[in-house]
């Protein structure tokens, strides 16, 4: 196979979260421009978010493991399966992306390119089902890669579209794509105030889900720094 350098594997960080993150603002401004019913506007957020994660990790998991996601990245720079300088400009090019995405949609929908969120999402449950939210992506992730490789693009998308449903923080579970939320006003944003106690559960929640499938499931040997890639080649 192939080996992709880091330019490329930063690119595909980037345009994977770009384009995750302009699905996830674009599908709700156009739920919340076509029903008033809240829990069918959800219903319309999260199937383009399931469905655009199983695209994405299919067609850039090859080139840098598809992470998409500062908290999923930071899993494997604890695990040494990527080094600290690249775990650095993966976490910078997954916020710049998931900020680029925001602006894409707002640009399809002629919104501003920037607009704070005023949408309030605090609180201990929100908090903890943040918590829940990563721990069980990474879980997922995790035992994905270990038992089932190939599958792990549908496992994914297939727990995302769970988790926004049943926990109460609607699953953001992505500190990049929780930033990028913060700037939007539509139905998928959160308030900027709010951000801290959502990235800290999701770290949190991310570290715990891989301290435990560690234990479970056992450990696959580290194999360089697009160690999610390899599963997905």
């Amino acid at each position: 196979m192939d080996a992709f350098d880091l330019p490329r594997r930063l690119a595909a960080e980037a345009l994977g979260t770009t384009i995750l993150v302009a699905t996830v603002v674009g599908s709700g401004i156009m739920a919340e421009a076509l029903t008033r019913d809240v829990a069918l506007a959800l219903l319309c957020n999260t199937l383009p978010t399931g469905a655009i994660l199983v695209v994405l990790i299919t067609v850039l998991g090859p080139i840098s493991g598809a992470h998409f996601n500062p908290a999923v990245t930071l899993v494997f720079a604890l695990r040494r399966e990527l080094p600290a300088n690249e775990t650095a400009l993966y976490v910078i090019v997954q916020i710049a992306g998931g900020i680029a995405g925001t602006m894409i949609a707002h640009l399809m929908f002629a919104l501003p390119l920037i607009d704070l969120s005023l949408k309030v999402r605090t609180g201990g449950a929100q908090w903890f089902g943040e918590a829940i939210a990563a721990f069980g992506l990474v879980a997922t992730i995790l035992a994905g890669i270990r038992f089932q490789r190939s599958a792990v693009p549908w496992l994914v998308g297939l727990y995302i579209t769970a988790a926004y449903w049943f926990t109460a923080s609607t699953s953001f579970a992505n500190p990049a794509v929780a930033i990028a939320r913060s700037l939007t006003d539509t139905f998928s944003g959160i308030r900027p105030a709010d951000l801290p106690g959502f990235v800290l559960a999701e770290l949190c929640g991310a570290i715990a889900g891989m301290v435990l499938m560690n234990w479970l499931v056992g450990r696959t040997p580290a194999r360089g720094p697009a160690a999610i890639a390899e599963t997905l080649r």
